[in-house]
């Protein structure tokens, strides 16, 4: 689908960018984003790709707004704690952006529903609260060779990577042992997930329309406290059990102990 005069008008300001230009936001257009997680990270990003004009979002996450998430939750109202998420989600990103759609799963990722949603996407953002939910998006994406932004965080320290089944580290090589993070255990200042949520935001819409370089093969480490951040090279293992049949014989960078809400 072309972009309607509608939608040049809102989008002509990015579309002036050289490297992203009509055939860009076209791509955008015509794209789908699975986000699992609707926290101040993954609701974040799901409002930017909506605002940059993604075609599609596909929102996942199971349970009930709190009150605890508020201080980070920039698609929720005060009046909908206690209710569904992700509804709200849905609700609040069809107004800023009535163009784009977006389909919302009141579920958490699961073995028995990932295989159902990841192939209806072109790239999925794992941005779950929790290390399984994304150990299952990483399998699936890496069986039907979907691109994934992977972001998490503790703290003030955070990490960013893009994964490209066949071309890059999987997070199952980063993590072959699986990490047990517990989802509430830390403080967390809006302002560090979304610093996060707009880094993973522009890495899918880097994959999707070609504009610069995206973090595949490479790992950003951000310690947000003090303004420092490192690029750490990644290798694939040739052991991972998910996708160990197309590495080379090297080890991965060490991976600091990150979790994420």
């Amino acid at each position: 689908m072309m972009l309607t005069p509608k939608e040049r008008e809102r989008y002509s300001r990015q579309m002036q960018l050289p490297e992203l230009g009509e055939a860009g936001q076209n791509a955008l257009k015509n794209s789908t984003a699975l986000v699992s997680g609707v926290g101040g990270l993954g609701g974040t990003v799901a409002l930017y790709l909506a605002v940059a004009g993604i075609g599609k979002l596909i929102l996942v996450r199971g349970g009930n707004l709190r009150l605890d998430d508020m201080n980070r939750q920039i698609l929720m109202t005060d009046d909908w704690v206690g209710q569904t998420r992700v509804t709200k989600a849905q609700e609040t990103l069809n107004q800023i952006n009535p163009d784009v759609e977006v389909s919302a799963i009141a579920q958490y990722i699961t073995a028995e529903n990932v295989d159902s949603l990841v192939p209806s996407a072109d790239i999925a953002l794992s941005c779950a609260h929790n290390f399984p939910e994304r150990d299952l998006l990483n399998q699936a994406c890496v069986q039907w060779e979907t691109p994934m932004v992977e972001a998490a965080m503790n703290s003030m320290e955070a990490y960013l990577t893009t994964i490209i089944p066949g071309e890059t580290p999987c997070l199952s090589c980063l993590f072959p042992e699986k990490p047990d993070w517990d989802r509430r255990a830390f403080g967390v200042l809006g302002a560090v997930s979304g610093t996060l949520a707009c880094l993973a935001a522009l890495e899918a819409i880097k994959v999707i329309t070609g504009l610069g370089k995206p973090l595949s093969g490479y790992l950003l480490n951000m310690d947000l406290a003090n303004s420092e951040f490192k690029k750490l090279h990644l290798y694939k293992d040739p052991h991972c059990p998910v996708c160990g049949s197309s590495v080379t014989n090297q080890s991965t960078s060490p991976i600091p102990d990150l979790a994420t809400i």
